[in-house]
């Protein structure tokens, strides 16, 4: 009877449902207090941004330096920092492309990329920060119907006012989809490059696309489309390649990521599922979707996107819910779990940008806490705050 018993519990055991924390390995980070200091009268906004170079100097797109009206303002300024955390400068102030930060890079040569949102604007900063090479064209100050002005958002506010508006169906900056330009972007997200020193971009929240220049800035081609097909996008918003010259796109929408040859070829993708414990934590905004499987707020879903450097690199991947950090490898097999969302040091609000100078040490920044957080292997954590 016993035998049976001990029978009947393994059964049960097994059929029981498993936890993120047991299906994928807890990853052994700590945040370290305090890694950055900055002027008085410098504050961080929402993290579009985080990078660092060879001299281990972190480069932060935040939105801040507001600027105009409270809505619709100029939201971007691009901080550095020594590599104790020391704050050093600001670059590009007033500069034409800063309106709303998105993501920072750093090249093999230190120079310095930013990819802006608001100005659908990508410009590279030399390691001395002044602008080198400028893509894409920010909308005339004279101009209205430019982004974020789409014809589908002015339908809606005149018919608020009481026009006679005739609103059409599906209402959005990507109906009727939009006409691919080369040389031209439609809120762009992120930039990365191959061994050859092409440059891919992805283009973004209304192009749906990839684009790619040569390495005298060149624009060679693009490829995709909204949807949910191989090869085609929706939303995306992170892009990073490997040794092979393999290119990873965070297809944020779709909640996964794909992987093209460098001439945009499709060669396969994969989706990071991790079971959500709805006891650890609560989120900073918005609404739970614990078993989502599809759109941006879904759990697993890319919203920043990092490879590591080296011959044998893994990705670090942050969705915005539950607000997680997974270390995945090429391959697309979790390797690690970590984070819940919530206000503290080793929680999150909305994983936007991630820098993995090595799988010991990551800086991650958030969009809802306003701040950049830097994660150590455990152990590593003290001594590197000691030497502040």
């Amino acid at each position: 009877m016993r035998r049976l018993f001990a029978v009947f519990a393994l059964l049960a055991l097994a059929m029981s449902p498993v936890s993120a924390q047991q299906a994928v390995p807890e990853l052994p980070f700590e945040s370290v207090p305090n890694p950055l200091t900055m002027p008085n009268d410098i504050h961080f906004g929402e993290i579009g941004g985080v990078a660092m170079n060879s001299k281990k100097h972190i480069f932060v797109f935040s939105r801040g330096n507001l600027t105009g009206p409270a809505y619709m303002n100029q939201a971007a300024q691009l901080l550095e920092f020594d590599a104790t955390g020391k704050y050093l400068r600001e670059i590009g102030k007033n500069n034409f492309a800063m309106s709303y930060a998105h993501a920072v890079r750093i090249d093999k040569q230190d120079n310095i990329w930013i990819v802006d949102k608001g100005s659908n604007m990508i410009v590279k900063f030399n390691p001395q920060g002044r602008v080198e090479w400028v893509f894409g064209r920010k909308g005339e100050s004279s101009h209205l119907d430019v982004p974020p002005d789409f014809a589908s958002q002015i339908g809606v506010l005149l018919k608020r006012a009481g026009l006679p508006v005739e609103i059409p169906a599906n209402n959005n900056p990507r109906n009727p989809v939009p006409v691919h330009r080369d040389n031209s972007f439609n809120q762009p997200t992120d930039v990365a490059w191959d061994s050859k020193g092409n440059s891919y971009f992805s283009d973004g929240y209304v192009n749906s696309r990839v684009a790619k220049v040569n390495a005298r800035g060149e624009w060679i081609a693009s490829w995709g489309s909204l949807g949910k097909g191989p090869g085609e996008f929706d939303t995306p918003h992170g892009i990073a390649v490997s040794p092979a010259d393999e290119i990873y796109v965070a297809d944020r929408g779709n909640r996964r990521i794909q992987v093209f040859t460098p001439e945009g070829k499709y060669i396969r993708e994969f989706v990071i599922d991790v079971p959500v414990d709805t006891s650890r934590g609560k989120i900073t905004y918005g609404a739970e979707a614990p078993n989502a499987k599809t759109g941006s707020q879904a759990p697993g879903a890319p919203d920043a996107l990092c490879m590591t450097p080296g011959p044998n690199p893994v990705l670090f991947v942050g969705d915005l819910y539950p607000s997680r950090i997974y270390k995945v490898s090429l391959e697309g097999k979790v390797l690690g779990v970590f984070g819940q969302p919530g206000r503290n040091l080793g929680e999150f609000g909305w994983i936007h940008a991630i820098a993995c100078p090595s799988e010991d040490e990551i800086w991650v920044g958030e969009l809802i806490n306003w701040r950049v957080q830097k994660l150590v292997t455990k152990g590593k954590g003290r001594a590197t705050a000691a030497r502040k």
